[in-house]
């Protein structure tokens, strides 16, 4: 198996400022726990992100509706000209923010990390023939029809994937199915109390050790964060269709364009957000307390659910219990890049089918772009593990989950 030229991956399942990328509902969990806590608190605190949006949970789409909604409910509120601060840089804050402002209000956003754009991330190098994409970049048509709609364009430039193969030892073979998945759901749909996925799939007959329903559950982890153990059965994360829209240009630029003429203080945690019937006032990290007429959370929902930020008073119960209710799910990406492609598929979208690699969707560049690129996704509990190995490790498990791809030795020589 040869060794990528150059490499580079995602960590978003430790990173302190998300411990996780996507949100999905648990088994157990009713979805309107997302409307809940979109629900402002006094008219002060108000909350934004992917994991408040019931009609798109969960992508880029989501949290710009998210931010939209709050921003739109603030202004309702807020009196002419008042000083709003905004909690994150992400699609939420900065959708929230751009509106804030052309509402006539003195908007100032925090942002943790050192950059904009939270959890999508855009890295520029002349390894990559487009900039290599390590977090939200992955958009069906739909969805990106309705972002254009909504927002100035994330880019003219994107790549489609559209066609797809699963591959085992043997070779190519089917392309992965949500068939059982969603049959799984529907009878689980009759019994009297939510059941995680995996035990809907199991109480149907299916068999979880089978390599190409292994390979579907990979694929629904990898574009969903959910893991089937956990997840609903009775409000199941979507299963993708075989095909993709991935954005091909510098998000970044998006987010700093948007930015460019507000206040914004970048590497700057809110660790306090105390509020009453006056105002409220922002503890940051260094110590420095500010004020504001109001505030626009939009930290992950695993920021919120390991207490990343407090809040004086505590969150009303409703709110808290919608905290601990959600689940905050995995996604990690990998790029590598080849001196030259040792692969003969030419399909776009690879699904391991078999093996015991921790990496069982692969999305293949080489088509678009011209250039020996790989791109491995992986969700649930396998992206938690993916994420805490080091560098090295990382490496050498993306390499092995390519195995079935690498020529036999026979053919090598």
């Amino acid at each position: 198996m040869p060794a990528p030229s150059a490499f580079v991956r995602s960590s978003w399942s430790k990173d302190p400022y998300s411990y996780g990328a996507i949100s999905y509902v648990p088994s157990g969990t009713d979805p309107q726990q997302r409307a809940t806590l979109a629900e402002p608190i006094g008219d002060r605190l108000f909350f934004a992100g992917e994991a408040l949006d019931t009609d798109n949970p969960g992508t880029v789409l989501g949290a710009v509706d998210s931010g939209r909604a709050a921003a739109l409910a603030l202004i309702v509120a807020a009196g002419p000209k008042e000083r709003v601060a905004v909690i994150g840089a992400g699609a939420a804050g900065v959708v929230a923010a751009r509106m804030l402002a052309d509402a006539n209000h003195e908007v100032t956003v925090f942002e943790a990390r050192d950059r904009s754009g939270g959890r999508i991330l855009s890295q520029k190098a002349k390894d990559w023939p487009v900039p290599a994409q390590l977090g939200g970049w992955l958009i069906s048509d739909e969805q990106l029809t309705a972002l254009h709609d909504r927002i100035t364009t994330l880019g003219e430039q994107q790549l489609t994937f559209e066609t797809a193969t699963g591959w085992s030892k043997d070779g190519a073979t089917d392309t992965v199915s949500g068939d059982p998945i969603a049959q799984a759901a529907e009878k689980a749909g009759d019994l009297p109390a939510d059941i995680p996925l995996a035990e809907a799939l199991t109480q149907n007959g299916a068999d979880l050790d089978d390599p190409a329903l292994a390979a579907s559950l990979a694929w629904l982890s990898a574009t969903t964060g959910a893991d089937p153990e956990k997840a609903s059965s009775w409000y199941p994360p979507a299963f993708a269709p075989d095909t993709l829209t991935g954005m091909a240009e510098d998000l970044g630029s998006f987010f700093d364009k948007h930015l460019e003429d507000q206040q914004v203080t970048l590497a700057s945690p809110v660790v306090r957000v105390a509020y009453d019937d006056s105002g409220v006032s922002l503890r940051l990290g260094t110590g420095e307390a500010l004020s504001f007429d109001r505030v626009i959370v939009t930290a992950p929902l695993g920021v919120l659910q390991r207490q990343g930020i407090e809040f004086a008073p505590a969150l009303p119960k409703p709110h808290r219990g919608a905290i601990a209710a959600l689940a905050s799910g995995f996604v990690e990406t990998v790029w590598m890049r080849f001196e030259e492609p040792f692969w003969d598929a030419e399909q776009t979208i690879w699904h391991v089918v078999g093996g015991d690699g921790l990496i069982r969707t692969w999305i293949n560049l080489m088509p678009a772009t011209g250039e020996p690129v790989l791109v491995g996704l992986v969700g649930g509990a396998d992206a938690a593990r993916f994420a805490a190995l080091s560098d090295r490790d990382a490496q050498v498990a993306a390499r092995a989950a390519l195995v079935f791809f690498a020529p036999t030795p026979a053919d090598a020589s």
